[in-house]
């Protein structure tokens, strides 16, 4: 990559830091849904995890550049801390990528170096170069960050960049890892890295922010503004704490103020040529399911995304909008991907029908998924008049959400009414497909029915979150179901589709419960909180 690409670069760590969000665990077949949706999208590299810090992580890495890294298709990038052996495990992941990535950091503020790093700034000057060359040894294509770069001694920074650069760093992050920093000051810290690195042209600047003070989106403009040619974001802003910097906000604030941001890439403020590679038609389809893969519901008002966002409720608005919607709307909601398609199949429509308008809508089945998604197309047709394009989604979406299913629903029967106590029948089979019925008694129908759920589990939990919302319009309209579940501090979600909104929380029940089986018991390290206490010396 040269210093300046002439566009921005969308480097999305959804599968990563947005993996980090409490509760948003994804299995593998999740991580690929929405790696090859991204893939869709057109970003430019795709961080795909953090290898070492499982057996879990690193086939999921490993599965994505297998599958999804191809010679045209974007950059497989995994995350490894300045550790020979992270960096090692994060080379065996991405090595069947024909592009691919070493991304690796250290912390370089005065704070984390004395109370997580325990290490003095010497002693990072040492690590930064060994670990850099290292890993070029192993990969052309290497990322170096400097965790909290928000809060560091820029001098100091500058001299650890330098370093990472001769090393053989081609981009270099600057991460506002605490969301710390305010637009001006984050355009500061990078105009200050271009003036004073002296072989910063050797590199592509890259930022990192997290959206603890919702700046984080702004911070990344002006940084853009000041030579970033690389933003680090997410679907839907998803990520610790607050989240990151929303990949659909960032790529559509370039889009829509491209006469703005033209000059700053030396370009006529009238040319029409895009400032990133993102496919912004696919931007609602991807929010969507990072949406219900995650169990992260995506806020009404939310931009570019939101069910709001190309709403309107008062009179004159509307009426703006009827005569000209430019009026009132800055982004034509085609250009994200957002319609109202309604298709003309039903429950006479045959399998080849149903699977060429999945390919239309982006989703590529194998046989087996085509199998069951037919199947379950075939039962909402028996139930529903209408079937739209967004029913289809739920259903693709909620068929990849399967986690390695200890338990599996056969059967959910309630009964209630104002005058009858809510009382529901439940069986689940286990993974011997021996079945279990019980009857459970709760405040409401969907209470009994994960009463009657808990009891034939017998697995511990805490119900910490119940959210519904309809697909489409209609009194037939889907229902779709979020649960949360906590145990032990963590929490574990579950996503379901149906008609019935108390089997789709039934079956969301069951997701988040096999979910929070098949994590117990295995420790996954965190990449900035579980610290190397010594470095490791590379050995090959």
């Amino acid at each position: 990559m040269a210093k300046d690409p002439g566009r921005v670069f969308i480097f999305d760590t959804t599968l990563r830091d947005g993996e980090q969000s409490p509760g948003a665990s994804l299995n593998l077949e999740e991580k690929l849904a929405i790696a090859q949706q991204l893939a869709r999208l057109g970003v430019d590299v795709i961080e795909a995890g953090f290898p070492f810090a499982s057996q879990g992580d690193f086939l999921a890495v490993q599965k994505i550049a297998e599958q999804v890294g191809g010679i045209d298709g974007p950059i497989i990038c995994g995350l490894a801390r300045a550790s020979s052996a992270d960096i090692k495990a994060c080379f065996e992941a991405v090595k069947p990528a024909p592009r691919r990535r070493i991304h690796t950091f250290i912390a370089t503020s005065d704070i984390h170096l004395e109370h997580k790093l325990r290490k003095s700034r010497k002693e990072v000057l040492e690590i930064v170069p060994e670990m850099v060359s290292f890993a070029r040894s192993l990969i052309d294509d290497i990322e170096f960050s400097c965790e909290d770069a928000g809060r560091s001694d820029p001098e100091f920074l500058y001299e650890v960049i330098e370093l990472a650069i001769a090393a053989g760093a081609g981009t270099i992050n600057i991460p506002d890892t605490v969301g710390y920093s305010t637009p001006s000051e984050f355009g500061e810290l990078i105009e200050g890295i271009n003036k004073n690195v002296s072989n910063i042209n050797e590199a592509v600047l890259s930022v990192h922010g997290h959206n603890d003070l919702g700046l984080a989106v702004a911070n990344f403009l002006e940084a853009v503004k000041k030579g970033a040619r690389q933003l680090e974001c997410t679907i839907n802003g998803i990520g610790e704490r607050a989240g990151n910097a929303a990949l659909e906000e960032l790529v559509m604030g370039l889009h829509v103020r491209r006469r703005y941001f033209n000059p700053f890439f030396g370009r006529a403020a009238d040319s029409p040529t895009p400032l990133t590679a993102i496919r912004t038609e696919e931007i609602t389809k991807t929010s969507r399911l990072v949406s219900n893969l995650t169990g992260m519901v995506v806020q009404p008002n939310k931009a570019i995304v939101g069910a709001n966002a190309f709403a309107h409720e008062s009179g004159i608005h509307q009426d703006g909008v009827l005569k000209n919607r430019l009026t009132y709307e800055i982004v034509d909601a085609q250009t994200v991907g957002l319609t109202d398609n309604r298709i003309s199949l039903g429950k006479l429509s045959g399998r080849s029908a149903v699977r060429a308008r999945f390919e239309e809508l982006g989703y590529d089945l194998s046989r087996e998924d085509l199998n069951e998604a037919f199947a379950r197309f075939k039962d909402l047709a028996d139930r529903k008049r209408d079937i739209t394009d967004r029913d289809l989604e739920a259903i693709v979406s909620e068929q990849v959400q399967q986690p390695e299913a200890r338990f599996q629903l056969r059967l959910v029967q309630v009964s209630c009414g104002n005058a009858l106590r809510p009382t529901a029948t439940v069986t689940l089979a286990d993974q011997d497909g021996q079945e279990k019925t019980t009857v459970a008694i709760g405040t409401g129908p969907v209470d009994a029915v994960c009463r009657a759920l808990n009891d034939l589990a017998g697995e511990p939990n805490e119900l910490i979150e119940f959210s519904v919302k309809s697909v489409t319009e209609g009194i037939d309209a889907m229902g779709e179901v979020t649960i949360r579940l906590r145990r032990e501090g963590k929490l574990y979600s579950g996503h379901s589709a149906d008609t019935d909104v108390v089997v789709a929380a039934a079956q969301a029940y069951i997701n988040a419960l096999n979910r929070l089986i098949s994590v117990q018991g295995s420790k996954a390290l965190h990449p900035q909180f579980d610290v190397v206490e010594a470095p490791t010396r590379p050995t090959i």
